[in-house]
């Protein structure tokens, strides 16, 4: 009878210690991925890479670019901490932390802060795409040179999901804005293709489609194809965690 009841504790325990590490991996990792949330004319989309995330304002209606923030983000138990690097709409938020209560439940996320609830679901969780992930531009061709670029508190950091993508210039330090643009994207058989859904500089770009060739060397992704413009691109673009930046 001993005997049987230490083995029956052992097994609660290791149940136990089993739910606790399952629950914490999901709980480390659940925001991976892209969310949406609001109106039509106020969508919001959320990406968040493993350590970076922004976060996209804009009217689906008449494509009209609101506002976008991000940065850095992390987890301390149930609360969200993010970091602020940009800021359009806030720009004495940059530098500082500001925190949310976080609920994640089935494809749903709440975050809380104060009085103000936001209500996100989820476009998907880091999946399918192959550049999921924060990166910023180390490289760029001009005149048939590709010329090095070396990211300090002036970048341009694009940051994807599995379906999402959004880019941002911006200065840290200066807290200027130069402009940013997102949507949907795929990568397969080295081609990447973007769909604008907002594009702070031209609203009349929105529902473009534009391919690329792609490959990936490392933490270095090589792109080449035409801008919405239809000027040549050929730029390198690097992980920042790489970078360690």
């Amino acid at each position: 009878m001993k005997r049987f009841v230490i083995t029956v504790f052992f097994a609660i325990v290791s149940v136990f210690f089993f739910q606790v590490n399952t629950y914490s991996q999901v709980r480390n990792t659940g925001l991976t991925g892209a969310w949406e949330a609001g109106p039509q004319n106020k969508r919001m989309v959320r990406i968040h890479s493993g350590k970076h995330f922004s976060v996209a304002v804009y009217n689906k209606q008449d494509n009209t670019f609101l506002e976008t923030y991000g940065g850095s983000w992390r987890l301390e138990g149930n609360t969200c901490i993010e970091t602020y690097e940009f800021h359009t709409s806030t720009p004495d938020l940059i530098g500082k932390e500001v925190r949310y209560d976080a609920t994640l439940k089935n494809d749903k996320l709440m975050l809380k802060k104060g009085n103000t609830v936001d209500e996100w679901t989820r476009l998907d969780n880091g999946e399918p795409g192959r550049l999921g992930g924060a990166w910023v531009i180390t490289g760029r061709e001009n005149d048939g040179q590709m010329r090095k670029m070396t990211p300090g508190a002036r970048k341009t950091m694009k940051i994807l999901s599995g379906t999402r993508f959004q880019w941002i210039a911006y200065n840290s330090e200066t807290k200027e804005f130069f402009g940013t643009g997102g949507g949907s994207y795929t990568s397969e058989n080295g081609k990447y293709v973007e769909l604008i859904d907002f594009f702070s500089r031209d609203s009349t770009r929105v529902g473009m489609s534009l391919e690329f060739d792609f490959s990936l060397d490392g933490g270095h992704w090589h792109h080449k194809g035409a801008s919405s413009k239809g000027e040549p691109i050929s730029e390198i673009w690097t992980q920042r965690d790489a970078l360690g930046i």
